[in-house]
């Protein structure tokens, strides 16, 4: 808005002169306030809309970014639901445009290209065809009408869910049958205002958070007055139904372009990276790691925060994903998210960053680099373009995006003596096409992480890219990815190797679906990423979504879902405990408490006052806590493949823990649950009234 002059000069005017240095210092101060929240991309956007807007709060190095808003919604097949006509929806666009990563990357021959000597292996399959698959949501996405689609899906307890841009559709993970959608995921926000329900901008990530059977579901939004995606909506479900109410948060994240935004679940919060461009996207800032509450979201407390500690290195570091929990043993207690770095450096390394949250205070929360690990020499694919890979029956060659890691960075726990995994896969140039490099990282009680496998997945012509990796709870490996040449149409793909082959191994390359058509135009996108996961019950089952194309044509792509297993794999040693939670005095049911295992935060009760945790077999401790009420302690037995009921009561605003009933096994379990009228070692003690409880240690 422009200013009025003043018909008489400033300097005749001693007070009016005053005035003006003084308001010049305090736009001084602004813009050096503001030169500071742009580099850590965490201010809130400097438009009239968001003036009203919770600012973000410096604490030391660390910036506390309030949620923008907060609220819980109604039952998501309950609210309104959008896919407007195809007439509406306007030109068929790219989707954000994902900008280059500028890599000052050495290539180097690539000695780890699988040996030769194992490629007769293809031919024996280490992991079987799939046992079902089936269509996911197809172009226009729902609402976006835009390409790529970039396909995720997480599967659940008894749910698979799948977001695109910008759709999201729940099934029955055995019998692939539709139970929800599709619908925008917009329809997920109706109701709750702004830009998270009116300009969704796709970068769709679901995540299935194991420990408290939640789904979590986010994407970026762009505010108002802004043209790029500065915002990530966040909702959590409020049960493990995906189709069910969720708690749902908007953080204002940036001033900057937020592209590439991925999700990984942990104990203690749900951890973001995302690589930062300037508004023109032309400049690369640096990646950023940013960490949301999980404790206060799991129960809807409108004062979670998210955390950033601004922009990693700058320009000249590499992108970097959080590690995201796979298996139901959960990591280390106190244990930091674990972020790795695509390669980097002379000589090539790979960085290990560790992430440690502190939600009681913010300034202890750091993130510092843990490992530097030695990194084979590649040769980058497409180094001036991302546009090169061919397809029959198009002039049009498809994008590698081979310039970071793909997702996930896989976490998993091991039985004690095996240690913890990380698993992790990029594209790379080999044999003058498009290969898989994949790795694991690993470490073995608590020790220094180690780098155990890295080879390159590239047995023949073909061209492969955008993979996703994971393991099985043996440890069993399966890559997915693209496949595609000038003499086939683009493919869904997985090879495998079990735990007991020959390191660096993948074998058993199996069609998960073949296309019958290719990509014409569409601006070259594809992917822009895929998504393999490890079913929760069992731990056995892969289930695989990435895109195809039925017909060749432009902006009508298709995706597809489906699921396999290693024969050798049988289900994980695990058992449930049915936590129920009441009100000592009358006995209601209490929703919202915290319950941690093994001092560890799993979840919450839901509005029925229970809670279900799948666990390993053997002696566990558990911790119960709501604000206002005690704290209960105990211990209880888990039998493999049985149910123990472990019921609770929290009396309100009591100055000492309530020791709990005996928690009794079911008829088909053999444990009991002894109570404990003391905290197991390092649980907080008794929150007094409104004070915030802490049902596991938080540093």
């Amino acid at each position: 808005m422009k200013k009025k002059s003043s018909s008489k000069p400033a300097f005749f005017n001693l007070r009016v002169l005053i005035a003006s240095v003084l308001c010049l210092f305090g736009v001084v101060v602004a813009l050096v306030a503001s030169g500071v929240f742009s580099n850590a991309s965490a201010q809130t956007n400097a438009t009239q809309a968001q003036a009203q807007e919770p600012k973000a709060q410096q604490r030391g190095q660390m910036i506390v970014i309030p949620a923008s808003h907060a609220d819980a919604s109604r039952p998501l097949r309950e609210q309104l639901q959008e896919w407007p006509p195809r007439e509406k929806l306007g030109e068929e666009h790219q989707a954000n445009l994902n900008p280059k990563i500028p890599h000052k990357h050495q290539d180097g021959p690539d000695p780890v290209v699988q040996d030769s000597f194992f490629q007769r292996l293809i031919n024996t399959p280490a992991v079987p065809g799939p046992i079902l698959t089936w269509d996911g949501i197809p172009f226009p996405g729902v609402v976006c009408n835009c390409a790529p689609p970039d396909t995720n899906g997480q599967v659940g307890k008894t749910q698979y869910v799948q977001t695109v841009n910008e759709g999201i559709q729940v099934w029955d993970k055995i019998t692939g049958v539709s139970v929800f959608g599709p619908v925008a995921i917009r329809s997920l926000w109706g109701g709750f205002g702004g830009v998270c329900e009116t300009a969704g901008s796709g970068h769709p990530v679901v995540n299935y958070d194991r420990l408290a059977d939640r789904w979590v579901v986010s994407q970026s939004a762009i505010p108002t007055g802004s043209s790029v995606p500065m915002d990530e909506c966040v909702a959590v479900s409020q049960t493990g139904d995906a189709t069910g109410a969720y708690y749902r948060y908007q953080f204002h994240l940036t001033n900057d372009y937020l592209d590439y935004p991925k999700i990984g679940v942990w104990p203690d919060g749900y951890y973001m990276a995302a690589n930062i461009f300037d508004t023109a996207h032309t400049a690369f800032l640096g990646p950023q790691a940013f960490v949301f509450d999980r404790m206060k979201m799991l129960v809807g407390d409108p004062s979670a925060t998210g955390q950033t500690l601004g922009i990693t290195g700058g320009p000249t570091e590499a992108t970097f994903l959080p590690s995201d929990l796979d298996s139901s043993r959960p990591p280390p207690i106190g244990d930091p998210n674990h972020f790795v770095a695509w390669p980097q450096g002379d000589p090539l390394v790979y960085k290990v960053w560790a992430f440690h949250a502190d939600f009681i205070n913010p300034a202890n929360t750091t993130f510092t680099l843990e490992a530097t690990l030695p990194a084979s020499a590649f040769t980058v694919l497409c180094p001036t373009t991302r546009n090169c890979v061919p397809q029959l029956g198009s002039a049009t060659n498809l994008d590698a995006v081979a310039d970071r890691l793909m997702f996930r960075n896989a976490y998993r726990m091991f039985p004690p003596g095996i240690g913890e995994s990380l698993l992790d896969n990029y594209t790379v140039s080999a044999n003058a096409v498009a290969g898989i490099r994949w790795l694991e990282v690993h470490r073995t009680n608590g020790g220094n992480w180690t780098r155990p496998q890295e080879a390159t997945y590239q047995p023949d012509t073909t061209w492969r890219w955008m993979g996703s990796i994971a393991s099985d709870h043996l440890g069993n490996l399966v890559l997915g990815f693209s496949a595609s040449s000038s003499t086939i149409n683009p493919q869904l793909r997985y090879a495998g190797r079990l735990v007991t082959d020959p390191i660096n191994i993948l074998t058993g390359e199996q069609h998960l679906f073949d296309g019958t058509g290719s990509q014409t135009g569409t601006d070259s996108r594809w992917g822009d990423y895929s998504d393999l996961t490890v079913d929760p019950v069992g731990e056995c089952n892969f289930y695989y979504t990435n895109e195809y194309y039925d017909t060749t044509s432009s902006f009508n792509w298709r995706t597809r879902i489906g699921y396999f297993k290693f024969t050798e794999c049988t289900p994980a040693p695990r058992g449930t405990a049915h936590f129920v939670v009441t009100v000592c005095e009358g006995g209601a049911p209490l929703a919202n408490a915290w319950v941690s295992v093994d001092q560890r935060l799993y979840g919450a009760t839901i509005a029925d006052g229970t809670y279900d945790a799948i666990l390993t077999a053997g002696s566990h401790t558990y911790s119960v806590s709501k604000t206002t009420f005690d704290t209960a302690t105990g211990n209880f037995n888990i039998t493999t493949g049985q149910t123990t009921n472990v019921p609770v009561c929290l009396s309100g605003a009591t100055p000492t823990p309530t020791p709990t009933p005996t928690a009794t096994a079911t008829a088909t379990a053999t444990g009991t649950a002894t109570p404990t009228a003391t905290p197991p070692p390092g649980t907080r003690a008794t929150p007094t009234p409104r004070a915030r409880p802490t049902p596991q240690p938080r540093p």
